[in-house]
């Protein structure tokens, strides 16, 4: 009979610390998942992304299929780069079709350094390794630092900058 008299009251305490705990728990992974800086999170993560796939695609070029080539670079790019890239476009044309090579990059790690996503301006750097097969002759691996500034645009993230990082740092 004794046991009967605490059981009731500890198991409603129980009750009592698992719903306050069940409540607090929930409040509290809404907060996180609501924030400002998972939000900043996500973007650093599509910046991060969205660079390095450009940067592939800068990299990523094939001599016979250049026009597909050149259209993939402006579809990844915006402001002066892109402007470059189409009022030079018949000039690279020529230059890669002349230097008959096909190109394959991969980014092997890439950092976002610099995101003001209020401004839409983000800076990435990136190790890629390119391998240069000319048209007769050896396949030649290499592997090169880039950077490139970002840029927000209607349609997402574009580069806005893509130029080669010297081994002795930006």
């Amino acid at each position: 009979m004794d046991v009967r008299r605490w059981t009731l009251p500890v198991a409603a305490a129980l009750a009592v610390l698992a719903a306050g705990y069940a409540l607090w728990a929930g409040v509290s992974w809404w907060s996180a998942s609501s924030n400002d800086s998972v939000a900043f999170s996500r973007e650093r993560e599509e910046v991060l992304r969205v660079g390095q796939v450009g940067i592939a695609n800068f990299t990523t070029l094939d001599y016979k299929k250049v026009d597909e080539d050149l259209t993939r670079w402006l579809d990844s790019s915006t402001g002066e780069l892109r402007a470059e890239i189409e009022d030079g476009r018949d000039k690279r044309r020529k230059q890669i079709e002349d230097a008959k090579t096909v190109t394959v990059s991969r980014v092997l790690d890439a950092s976002v350094t610099e995101l003001d996503a209020r401004a839409g301006k983000a800076h990435l750097i990136a190790v890629v390794e390119t391998t240069v097969t000319p048209e007769s002759g050896q396949s030649v691996r290499k592997v090169n630092g880039y950077q490139t500034d970002l840029t927000r645009t209607d349609a997402g993230w574009k580069l806005s900058a893509l130029g080669p990082v010297s081994p002795g740092g930006a």
